[in-house]
C-alpha cells in the first residue's frame, strides 16, 4: 500500500457531493488535484462545495463533460490516479430521464476509462452503487450477490462495472469499482432523503416516505466513503474488484425521520406516507468484511452523530443564504 502524498490526481465530479468531500481529502494529502465536472443543473451551488480551494496552487478547476471525449483525454494528461464520481444521479430522476442517466453513467463511464488507457494513467477508482443488487437475496449482501437492479440508474452503475472489469482484463488499466451505500453528510445533494426531511422538518412541513417507512437502508456517512475511496487507491493488487463501501448498519426510514425530528427538535410533525415506488429497493445492507479485509476499510461514524453533523451544516447553510 502506498499513501497518496503529492501523487496528481484528475476527480471526476469534483465538485459534487462526495467529489469534493474527497478533494478536501486530497488536498490534505498534498496531492496535485485538477477537478473535472460539467456543473450540470441538476442540482445548483456546486461551485460553493470548491471555492475554498481556488487559492491553492495544487487545485485546478476545468469545466467539462465527460461525455467530451477529446477535452477530457486532454485533461488526464501527466495523471496517475483517476477518481471517477461524475454521474447523473438520482434512481426517480433515472425512470423518467433513461437516455441522459445511460449516456452519462455508461457512455461516460467508457470514456474515462479510454482517456485513461490513452494517457497511461495508473488506476481508475470508479464510483458505482449498491443500486446495482436489486431485491436483495440475503441480507447483509456481499459482492457475490445476484445483480438485478430494479433501476435505470442501477443498470447503467451496473454496465459501468462491467466495463471497468474489462479494461482491466484486456488493457491491463488498473480499475476498482466501489458500491457505495446510501452516502450523507454535509452537502448532501438536495434529492436526498436526509436533505428531503430536514429541509421540509425546518419548514413545518410534513416529509413524504413511500411505503410504510419499514424499508431500511445502510446510510454511510460521506467521511467514512471518502476513507474507503482513498484506501482503494491506496491498495495494490485489487485491479477489476468490487468492493461495497457502506455502514454496516441497517436502519428503517422511519427511524431515520424520527432522528431527524428529535435533532431539530420538531417530534410533532407528521410525515404523510405514499405508496412505494417500484425501482426503490425494499432492503439494503452491505457486507463489508471484503473491503474491511483487503482494503484496510472501517466506518466509524454513527448514523446519529452524522446526522447530528449534517443538521449543523443544514442550519448554517439556512442563515448564511437568508443573511
Amino acid at each position: 500500500m502506498v499513501e497518496l502524498i503529492g501523487v496528481r490526481v484528475l476527480v471526476t465530479g469534483g465538485a459534487g457531493f462526495i467529489g469534493s468531500h474527497l478533494v478536501d481529502r486530497l488536498s490534505q494529502q498534498k496531492c496535485k488535484i485538477i477537478v473535472y465536472d460539467n456543473f450540470d443543473p441538476f442540482y445548483t451551488g456546486k461551485e460553493d462545495n470548491i471555492k475554498h480551494h481556488f487559492g491553492n496552487r495544487n487545485f485546478r478547476l476545468i469545466k467539462g463533460d465527460i461525455l467530451d471525449f477529446e477535452t477530457l483525454c486532454s485533461a488526464m494528461k501527466g495523471v496517475d490516479i483517476v477518481f471517477h464520481e461524475a454521474a447523473q444521479a438520482g434512481v426517480g430522476y433515472s425512470m423518467e430521464n433513461p437516455h441522459k442517466t445511460h449516456m452519462v453513467n455508461v457512455t461516460g463511464t467508457l470514456n474515462v476509462l479510454r482517456a485513461a488507457k490513452k494517457q497511461g494513467v495508473e488506476k481508475v477508482i470508479s464510483a458505482s452503487s449498491s443500486s446495482v443488487y436489486g431485491i436483495p437475496e440475503h441480507l447483509p449482501m456481499r459482492e457475490e450477490h445476484p445483480t438485478k437492479p430494479l433501476s435505470i440508474y442501477g443498470a447503467s452503475k451496473l454496465a459501468a462495472e462491467a466495463y471497468c472489469h474489462l479494461f482491466y482484463k484486456l488493457f491491463g488499466l488498473n480499475t476498482v469499482s466501489l458500491r457505495y451505500f446510501t452516502v450523507y453528510g454535509e452537502r448532501n445533494r438536495p434529492d436526498m432523503a436526509v436533505f428531503k426531511f430536514t429541509k421540509l422538518i425546518f419548514e413545518g412541513k410534513p416529509p413524504i416516505i413511500y411505503g410504510d417507512g419499514s424499508q431500511t437502508r445502510d446510510f454511510t456517512y460521506v467521511n467514512d466513503i471518502v476513507k474507503g475511496t482513498i484506501l482503494a487507491a491506496e491498495k495494490d493488487d485489487i485491479g477489476g474488484e468490487p468492493f461495497n463501501l457502506g455502514g454496516g448498519v441497517q436502519t428503517t426510514v422511519n427511524d431515520l425521520l424520527n432522528q431527524l425530528l428529535r435533532l431539530i427538535g420538531k417530534q410533532d410533525i407528521i410525515p404523510v406516507y405514499d405508496k412505494p415506488r417500484p425501482e426503490d429497493m425494499p432492503h439494503t445492507l452491505a457486507d463489508i468484511s471484503k473491503a474491511r479485509k483487503m482494503l484496510g476499510y472501517a466506518p466509524s461514524t454513527a448514523l446519529e452523530e452524522g446526522l447530528r453533523r449534517f443538521v449543523s451544516w443544514y442550519k448554517e447553510r439556512k442563515a448564511s443564504s437568508s443573511a
